[in-house]
């Protein structure tokens, strides 16, 4: 969903200006995060990314116009959304876990990946038009949405309760929010989640969960820090990669994105009838067996992400 995706480019510009940082590997590389602990992040222009062999089988698998063409032409969001797809320190270089799972994608099939960051309406907008053979751009799987396109998983689709590092408080349930203040952004399937808690809460003699709004991405972490909220429910990645980068903050619960209904996947999204979704699978599952994938998930912080295999159009999250 298109508001549950983002962290502004403030918070990026502001976690990265306050923990830049040399790799100690000889290379001017920028990066965010704790060196001793190794979970080091690095956000320069540089990535030293993972690169994957094509496969001869699974390239087969390819229509033939796009193989003999040798692109493969991948639509991503243009907001900053770290650690998914975001600017690096030179404000134009596009980096992130999506751009890496795609390229290993592409790398598999034999093709040239070729990206191209557009607004998150106009991503489906190329699909239609057939501008995009594909877009990865953490993408849910919904039923809706199976109507028209065909979709490959290769990631799980987590939401986390973030609160200050140190906290012994722990989130499984609807009880654990019981008189707690939660920040969430508005029209987001945790905003939905929290509302229903909070309705269970009350139902059941418990209190009611004080949910608050902010305009800015920035303020939810003012406000973690200030003390005027106990936790921040978001996004999993942002939050793994805000806990990373920053070193304030911690998870203390992760749920999946559909709720109690279905476990939300992100996927690799294609026009339905395009013939590239079994390619799009099967390199998946290729680098997933081959430990690059693993390695792409790790270097971003989203490894509780990961899945054993990528599957085709599986249950979405339901209609609204």
């Amino acid at each position: 969903m298109k508001t549950r995706r983002t962290l502004v480019t403030a918070v990026v510009a502001l976690t990265a200006s306050a923990l830049l940082g040399g790799c100690g590997d000889g290379d001017a590389q920028e990066t965010v995060g704790s060196k001793g602990e190794n979970n080091a992040i690095n956000i320069s222009p540089d990535q030293h990314r993972i690169r994957g062999k094509k496969v001869d089988s699974i390239a087969a698998k390819v229509p033939a116009s796009i193989r003999q063409r040798g692109t493969l032409r991948i639509g991503g969001s243009a907001d900053a959304s770290a650690p998914l797809g975001f600017y690096a320190t030179d404000d134009k270089t596009r980096i992130g876990s999506e751009i890496d799972i795609a390229t290993l994608v592409a790398d598999t099939l034999g093709l040239k990946p070729e990206f191209q960051a557009v607004s998150w309406e106009n991503l489906f907008v190329g699909l239609d038009s057939s501008k995009f053979d594909g877009v990865f751009s953490n993408v849910t799987v919904t039923e809706e949405r199976k109507e028209k396109y065909d979709f490959a998983t290769y990631r799980l689709d987590d939401l986390a309760f973030e609160a200050k590092k140190g906290t012994s408080w722990r989130v499984k349930g609807p009880e654990d929010v019981a008189g707690k203040t939660v920040s969430v952004a508005s029209g987001t399937n945790q905003e939905k989640i929290l509302v229903d808690w909070s309705k269970q809460n009350q139902k059941a003699g418990r209190k009611s969960v004080d949910i608050k709004y902010f305009q800015k991405d920035t303020d939810y972490y003012l406000a973690l820090q200030s003390g005027r909220i106990d936790a921040y429910f978001g996004p999993n990645p942002t939050s793994a990669y805000h806990v990373a980068s920053a070193g304030q903050t911690q998870i203390i619960g992760r749920f999946s994105g559909g709720g109690d209904q279905v476990q939300g996947k992100i996927a690799a999204t294609t026009k339905k009838g395009s013939g590239l979704v079994d390619a799009y699978a099967a390199a998946l599952d290729h680098v997933i067996e081959d430990g690059s994938y693993a390695k792409v998930l790790k270097r971003w912080g989203l490894s509780s992400e990961a899945v054993r295999k990528s599957e085709i159009n599986p249950p979405g999250l339901p209609k609204p």
